[in-house]
């Protein structure tokens, strides 16, 4: 049987542990949020010299593109098709895509997300449509996937016809 006063000493030891106990400092992500952002600069560029084909490789296998006014393309073959005949819509009217002053990334574990702004500009440099994104990516053998996207305009949608 226990006694008393050796209970208090176990009791004590472990309060004297528990305080001395340092929490672990928080991860740093830097490295990781740099590797984001390098995949969303890859994609402007990507985009913007309209090779849709590098612009869907960016994405997991499983990912799903919510692109505005379309259903929504899961895997890569459907994001694929899509950028194909995006990419060369937008190059042949003369846009280009610019990423935006603003834009946060968050990093956990191997989950990230990056959400910022963009603009559309035409061949004078004019904004032509501005707006917002969200981006989701999973981390796998150590590179950074896009798995789920998503953004919209800011302009307000053209009213229906009469």
């Amino acid at each position: 049987m226990i006694n008393f006063s050796t209970l208090m000493v176990l009791a004590a030891s472990l309060a004297a542990l528990a305080a001395s106990a340092k929490t672990a400092p928080p991860p740093d992500t830097a490295v990781d949020e740099a590797a984001v952002r390098a995949v969303n600069i890859a994609w402007y560029k990507a985009y913007n010299a309209a090779d849709g084909a590098a612009v869907a490789a960016l994405y997991a296998g499983n990912a799903v593109l919510s692109a505005p006014g379309a259903a929504a393309a899961r895997g890569n073959a459907a994001i694929r098709q899509f950028y194909v005949k995006d990419v060369a819509t937008f190059a042949a009217a003369g846009l280009a895509n610019v990423d935006g002053p603003t834009s946060d990334v968050g990093v956990s574990g191997d989950l990230a997300w990056q959400w910022g702004t963009y603009k559309v500009t035409n061949k004078s440099g004019a904004t032509v449509d501005a707006g917002k994104y969200l981006t989701v990516f999973h981390r796998k053998a150590g590179k950074w996937m896009i798995i789920r996207d998503t953004w919209n305009s800011d302009t307000s949608p053209a009213a229906p016809p009469k």
